[in-house]
């Protein structure tokens, strides 16, 4: 069995059982990657298997959507030596009232983190905020592609790949 499967796994992030996903849509599995990434073994694994599938990728930074993203895109970040720009799902109303933490200068390549892609609107959103500050994304990458989106994103595992060996 594949190394990641089976940490995630045995860290009980795999649930089976009726879920609502936060697309709305309605699922018998669940893949629970914020429980999962509270174990540094399984954190370490996905941040060595992203930095792996990016080296040959030339970017400039991370970016990612509180808060499912933040432990993989700081842990990539720290693998990858490269900065991070984390979006917050709204802007706040005090402090210095921004949308993101980090910064996007025009032209910067940026690869999206996502924990678990399902719609693609989290990512979506990012996209669609990276650009408008100038950045141009040169990827999408997932922890789970639940194989729902147009994204096309690269992924580690896939959910046929999860119900197949899980």
């Amino acid at each position: 069995m594949d190394k990641l499967l089976a940490l995630l796994k045995n860290s009980g992030s795999i649930k089976r059982g009726e879920f609502t996903l936060s697309s709305g849509k309605k699922s018998s599995i669940y893949i629970d990657i914020k429980q999962a990434v509270t174990h540094p073994e399984v954190l370490d694994e996905i941040a060595s298997r992203m930095a792996e599938k990016l080296q040959a990728l030339e970017f400039d930074k991370i970016a990612c959507i509180e808060l499912g993203g933040v432990p993989v895109a700081v842990a990539l970040a720290l693998k990858m030596k490269k900065p991070i720009v984390i979006f917050r799902k709204s802007k706040k109303d005090y402090g210095v009232q921004e949308d993101r933490i980090g910064r996007i200068k025009k032209g910067e390549r940026i690869v999206v983190v996502e924990d678990v892609i399902t719609t693609g609107k989290s990512a979506g959103n990012v996209i669609e905020r990276v650009e408008k500050s100038g950045g141009k994304v040169v990827a999408v990458i997932a922890v789970v592609d639940r194989e729902e989106s147009d994204l096309n994103p690269v992924s580690l595992l896939r959910l046929s790949e999860i119900i197949k060996n899980g």
